[in-house]
């Protein structure tokens, strides 16, 4: 009986034979190929592991994964910071690119992605994973800080059930994870920075999570940004600049987003964007201070200060038991003369603010309530000179 599990080091392309080191789509391309042509009847497809050994491979061929139940696995996630090597005098490193299972995102067929998981009818695609290799995007190009090479490490097209990315590691892609209506979606233990973005969900998600990442983007994009997510949980990630935003969510609703930490040089840390209700940001260690490093230096996310650490826009939020280190030169407060927020609450009615704790070098209004806001509840998250409410429609406990 022919096995269901596939080195790419031991397979033999059927044709003109391709080195996996040369070109490792065309080869996982084929192996899928096999898999479909042995694996034909809907009642017995139990799938297969594509098995991606520890080495340096070049994927000039997208891989179109069009099958469930498949898992592409390799020995090591194998990141390295590629933005301090290409901002750095490397004479004497001990090493210079990734390791691991190391895929070298090259894209010379005119793609973007390196894997495009997508299928058409139905069932939907389900039980895809990708665990434990490297995707590396090599290069941004004349300009190695600008986040921009067009390149894509996995994009899922159409809506899928139960995938699973785990253990992997990114690095200058400019879109790293692209999933498009995932249900019951697990993101995990991965090492995803150096990238314009690192995850996206797109069209909604439903039942999913993002848990114990580390996860950094670049000014151009953000962390994580989910739409018309129902019930994302978003934990134990340590989010680190220099993202838009750490976490964005825009129309979403009964998500979690609880335990993480999150380090940012720009405001809005957490931004709940368009109509999201009823969504719980709890329990976070938020860290916002300005960028040190040379060639950021002055670089921004376009906000001012004034739009918080976290800004809430919809109905029903709770915020409540975190703590905020904000620690700026009152010189880099904007607009020049302003108040640094901390929770603005743009619009919505019932959200409710309390037990958080702010720490900061400056005088800041630590709840912001904009005009629009109805029936909000505020306790425990700062002085009476620390709030600011252009709503008359709140309730509101000082910090004893």
């Amino acid at each position: 009986m022919e096995s269901n599990v596939y080195d790419v080091t031991d397979w033999n392309t059927p044709g003109k034979p391709v080195n996996p080191h040369n070109d490792i789509g065309a080869v996982i391309n084929s192996i899928i190929g096999d898999i479909k042509r042995r694996q034909p009847n809907p009642a017995d497809k139990p799938g297969a592991v594509i098995y991606v050994p520890p080495g340096t491979y070049s994927l000039k061929t997208r891989v179109v994964v069009d099958i469930s139940f498949l898992t592409i696995r390799g020995s090591g996630h194998g990141f390295t910071s590629l933005s301090i090597r290409y901002n750095s005098d490397t004479t004497g490193w001990k090493e210079l690119n990734p390791g691991g299972s190391h895929i070298r995102v090259e894209n010379t067929d005119g793609n973007a992605e390196a894997f495009l998981v997508a299928r058409n009818g139905n069932p939907r695609l389900s039980a895809i994973a990708f665990e434990n290799f490297c995707l590396d995007g090599v290069s941004f190009g004349a300009n190695q800080n600008s986040y921009r090479n067009g390149k894509v490490g996995i994009r899922f097209a159409t809506d899928n059930d139960s995938v699973r990315v785990r253990g992997m590691g990114m690095v200058y892609l400019e879109q790293a994870l692209l999933i498009q209506g995932p249900d019951a979606l697990d993101v995990s233990g991965n090492f995803i920075a150096e990238c314009g973005t690192c995850v996206f969900i797109a069209g909604g998600s439903q039942a999913s999570k993002i848990e114990d990442n580390h996860l950094g983007a670049g000014p151009v994009g953000f962390s994580i940004f989910a739409e018309n997510s129902n019930g994302l949980l978003i934990t134990g990630n340590n989010i680190f600049p220099r993202g838009i935003d750490s976490v964005h969510l825009k129309d979403s609703f009964r998500s979690n987003i609880s335990a993480n930490r999150l380090q940012s040089f720009y405001p809005g840390s957490i931004t709940l964007e368009g109509n999201c209700k009823e969504n719980l940001i709890s329990s976070n260690v938020f860290e916002r201070q300005v960028e040190t490093y040379g060639p950021f230096i002055g670089v921004g996310n376009g906000r001012e200060d004034d739009f918080g650490v976290v800004q809430v826009n919809g109905d029903g939020n709770t915020i409540t038991a975190n703590h905020v280190t904000l620690v700026v030169p009152p010189e880099q407060v904007t607009p020049a003369g302003g108040t640094a927020a901390v929770f603005r609450v743009k619009s919505g009615d019932q959200n409710y603010i309390g037990a958080n704790h702010t720490i900061s070098n400056l005088a800041v209004h630590t709840v912001v309530l904009d005009a629009g806001t109805t029936n909000s509840h505020v306790f425990d998250s700062g002085t009476e000179a620390q709030l600011l409410a252009d709503s008359s429609s709140y309730g509101f406990r000082p910090t004893p």
